[in-house]
């Protein structure tokens, strides 16, 4: 099978659907790593590494292999969190290749949201039926910019991290949501601080290879997306057992194996700790006025095969996900590689990371998660199994919250008909 990528939405999905036995089309050694994790082993280190050479004519068989692994952790349900985003400030000590997310304070239109503001958009989501406010928020601007510092030590803040753990303790005490922070790197204070007024946490790795903060590499002017940095944040937040979310960022000029390699880093801390709750497969889409704005995108095929090795990477138990706003053409399509979550999706407010790319409407999200034979739930921040099951991750304040907003299977209470007609 070749051209996966330029056939139509359709056809892709008939063709991959069309494979009954993964491991029939597949030869040598990346047929016999397949048939060890569909007989239930974890995939070896070795084992993963042959997906990098994997071909074309493999990718079907691997992505069905991906959704049969799906299936038997997660069935037939696939999740989204109900959020609003809050871009609490813009400014950024850091610059990425492709991000439009950062500005400095010339450019900014505010240099923080207020704590006003803040609560303004938790209410207005709270009043929508949401249940996570995301904090995301440039990598400590302090550092760089002196109108940073002054507007923090102006309201009794050293830090930017101070700050959100104050917006995050109004979030909760004000609204009904439960804060997400998504701050940048995180030392062992910072982020025992925050666990008790988050729920749950995040940092993308994006990629554990140091050849990308190279000269001319997309991080190169970014020291906090350096590998050894991301990967103590993920370790210490195993440590203090905090729910946690991560990905890979594919198409910014990474290779194969070293996204694999950046999914074995994952697999390891969550084998020892436990605590990553969600892996993220996100696609590079170039931006305008960046340094990667004649960058090509990352194709569907590529995306495929990444989402694909997640999954078998990772296996059954940890949730995946691939961001539909970013893949509005043809987002049905990764259920069949093995995702079983859509993210935040909002009913309220845009991407503000990607806000070229707007979320699909819920109805719509619904629907075609229904054509393809799954079920669409709403979860909180907080995905079901550490409410049911994994409650030593659960701080010992929220426990109680996340309790009165869960249903019996961890889930969110009052399911889709939390938002029926409500937005298409």
């Amino acid at each position: 099978m070749t051209g996966l990528a330029l056939r139509s939405g359709q056809e892709v999905v008939d063709r991959l659907q069309a494979v009954s036995d993964p491991a029939a089309g597949l030869r040598g050694p990346l047929r016999e790593a397949v048939s060890r994790v569909l007989d239930g082993a974890a995939m070896r280190a070795e084992d993963a590494r042959a997906l990098a050479s994997s071909s074309e004519d493999d990718l079907p068989f691997l992505c069905r292999a991906a959704a049969m692994l799906r299936d038997r952790g997660k069935g037939n349900v696939v999740t989204f969190s109900p959020k609003v985003f809050i871009p609490l400030t813009m400014l950024c000590r850091d610059f990425c290749g492709y991000c439009t997310f950062r500005k400095s304070p010339g450019e900014a239109d505010r240099l923080y949201m207020t704590p006003e503001e803040v609560l303004a958009t938790a209410r207005a989501g709270d009043r929508m039926g949401c249940a996570e406010a995301l904090l995301t928020l440039g990598e400590r601007p302090e550092q760089r910019y002196a109108e940073a510092k002054a507007w923090l030590g102006d309201r009794g803040h050293r830090t930017t991290l101070d700050y959100v753990r104050e917006v995050s303790s109004t979030i909760l005490e004000e609204t009904g949501l439960l804060p997400h922070g998504n701050p940048g790197t995180m030392s062992r204070r910072e982020m025992a601080g925050l666990r008790a007024v988050n729920a749950s946490m995040g940092i993308m790795l994006e990629n554990s290879s140091n050849r990308l903060k190279e000269p001319g590499g997309p991080h190169e002017l970014a020291p906090s997306k350096w590998p050894a940095v991301r990967l103590k944040t993920l370790r210490i937040a195993g440590e203090l057992k905090i729910p946690f979310t991560t990905g890979v960022l594919i198409g910014i000029g990474e290779t194969r194996m070293e996204v694999v390699d950046s999914l074995l880093a994952i697999r390891g801390l969550h084998e020892e700790y436990g605590h990553i709750q969600e892996v993220i497969v996100q696609n590079f889409r170039a931006k305008p006025e960046t340094a990667m704005a004649d960058h090509p995108d990352a194709g569907s095929s590529y995306l495929l095969w990444a989402t694909a090795a997640a999954r078998l990477i990772m296996g059954p138990e940890v949730n995946v996900q691939v961001p539909p706003n970013l893949n509005a053409g043809d987002y049905p399509v990764y259920l069949l590689a093995g995702i079983n979550d859509w993210g935040g999706v909002s009913p309220l407010t845009i991407d503000y990371v990607n806000p070229e790319a707007p979320w699909p409407g819920l109805t719509e999200l619904q629907r075609q998660t229904r054509a393809m034979g799954m079920e669409l739930r709403p979860r909180l921040t907080v995905y079901p199994e550490y409410v049911t099951r994994k409650r030593e991750y659960l701080h010992a304040e929220l426990s109680s919250r996340i309790d009165s907003m869960a249903d019996s299977d961890g889930y969110l209470k009052g399911g889709m008909e939390r938002y029926a007609g409500s937005t298409s």
